[in-house]
């Protein structure tokens, strides 16, 4: 948990406040281009054209690029659910809506996949999410790190690291069978 009080939290305010830019102004040409042609510009697409703006490169690309995704996603999302309600309007209260956008002063959250943190710190059992001068101890073993979220909620923001688990097999006993 990341407070007002703590050294880092303008650091990562700045970057979540650049996620939220980012994630309306792929938003605004998303809607527009919807509205006005009636198209749906593709992530990658969406990617290609964002690069060059300011909002894009004030993340680290990789994170750049999963604000993008999550956005993409909203998307799907609404169409999947709009096809739905043109199928059985009755499984609805409204319409579904176009994905609207974030607060503007609001954050967004932050999501750091492998590719965007420190290798040599990873290797040490530290993670350290490019240019944020954020360090967290990893309480599993660093191979396991999957990615980091940095979460925003009212006050603060929480780190959440996100590691991958084998999958095992609960044992059942066969006497409890329906």
């Amino acid at each position: 948990v990341i407070t007002k009080n703590d050294p880092r939290f303008q650091l990562i305010d700045s970057a979540s406040f650049a996620s939220k830019n980012l994630y309306n102004a792929a938003n605004y040409r998303l809607r527009q281009e919807f509205i006005v042609n009636n198209r749906y510009i593709s992530y990658p697409s969406m990617d290609q054209q964002m690069r060059e703006t300011e909002e894009y490169s004030s993340l680290p690309a990789k994170v750049a690029q999963q604000v993008l995704i999550t956005l993409d996603k909203n998307w799907k999302s609404f169409f999947a659910a709009r096809e739905e309600w043109e199928e059985n309007p009755s499984k609805f209260n409204l319409k579904p809506r176009m994905p609207g956008y974030k607060d503007k002063e609001g954050r967004n959250g932050l999501l750091y996949t492998i590719q965007a943190i420190s290798k040599p710190n990873l290797e040490k059992g530290i993670i350290k999410p490019s240019k944020l001068d954020l360090f967290v101890q990893t309480k599993q073993q660093p191979e396991k790190v999957a990615c980091v979220r940095i979460v925003p909620r009212h006050t603060h923001y929480v780190v959440e690291v996100v590691y991958e688990k084998e999958e095992e097999q609960a044992s059942v006993d066969t006497s409890l069978i329906a």
